[in-house]
């Protein structure tokens, strides 16, 4: 049974703001552009740190390793191996274009399949948004035209979002955050990823920045109507992962039942968690890891958690 406050691992990018440092209760972090904080992550180079109790300084993977299905749960068991990336993102300047291949292009190139992915809009300035597939049909040759002529943000469908906004970035799908928006991303951890534009931007020594058009043409979705998934009730809900949205007024009361882990963010507001002995204050931009093994558990203050298990 256990309850672990975590410590995300920071990335930088040359697109990244400072409103997680800022507001999100990432003040450790030395630098004052961070681009993305990987709040769950088995990542070998980027690895989530566990912050409290006895495993505290050790890497998630090595808890799980130690702990199995009582941390996992059972329905872990479909997985080879650890299958989840969850990350906020804070993007000051757009983010490159990029597109997963489907499951069966994938598998025709020997590549690695599965692309579950999605957007929780946590925070946007007045008129921001995404770019979500293309505005209009474009054949290949049209397609590959464009990105090389640097035009292709023309035909790009631009998405203004707010916040509470969920977007699923299906297979195909032409999508990128763009400036001005801070969203959690929750994503299948092995995925391909094609990058396809990247609005004429260049590396720091002057260079462009490496592009996937070949293969990203034959993998995208070039047609106007982006594809609908049923979320079956919850904010998303796809084969690795399900996220729900838990508004905290008062008391609300949570457990964990050995079949799943819950993962929580805290993107709004600040609560205790109480279980037992254990009271663990929680604020914005905070994640805690709750065993599958634990049982019940109380969240007591004001603000929004985004739940997400297997």
């Amino acid at each position: 049974m256990a309850i672990l406050r975590l410590k995300p691992a920071y990335f930088d990018d040359i697109w990244g703001g400072s409103k997680l440092k800022k507001e999100y209760n990432k003040s450790d972090y030395p630098g004052y552009v961070l681009s993305e904080t990987w709040e769950l992550s088995c990542d070998e180079e980027h690895p989530t740190i566990i912050d409290s109790g006895s495993y505290k300084g050790k890497t998630l993977k090595e808890y799980f390793d130690e702990e199995g299905e009582k941390a996992l749960g059972s329905k872990y068991s479909r997985f080879d191996e650890w299958p989840l990336s969850v990350k906020f993102i804070d993007a000051h300047q757009n983010i490159s274009i990029k597109v997963h291949p489907s499951d069966e292009y994938a598998e025709e190139k020997g590549l690695t399949k599965g692309n579950d992915e999605c957007w929780y809009i946590c925070d946007a300035l007045p008129n921001a948004g995404i770019f979500y597939g293309v505005d209009q049909d474009v054949t290949k040759e049209e397609f590959e035209k464009m990105v090389r002529d640097n035009t292709f943000k023309k035909v790009l469908h631009f998405q203004p979002v707010n916040k509470g906004d969920l977007y699923y970035c299906g297979p195909g799908l032409l999508h990128s955050i763009g400036a001005g928006v801070l969203v959690v991303e929750v994503k299948q951890m092995k995925q391909v990823k094609y990058r396809v534009y990247d609005f004429g931007r260049v590396k720091p020594d002057g260079s462009p920045r490496e592009l996937m058009i070949e293969e990203a043409k034959d993998a995208a979705i070039l047609k106007k109507n982006v594809p609908a998934k049923d979320m079956h009730g919850h904010l998303c809900d796809c084969d690795t992962f399900t996220i729900d949205k838990v508004n905290v007024n008062g008391e609300t009361d949570l457990k964990t039942d050995g079949t799943t882990f819950n993962h929580m963010l805290v993107v709004d507001g600040d609560m205790l968690l109480l279980s037992g002995d254990l009271r663990m204050e929680l604020n914005k931009g905070n994640g805690i890891f709750i065993s599958a093994d634990h049982g019940d558990y109380k969240l007591k203050g004001h603000g929004e958690v985004l739940l997400i298990t297997i």
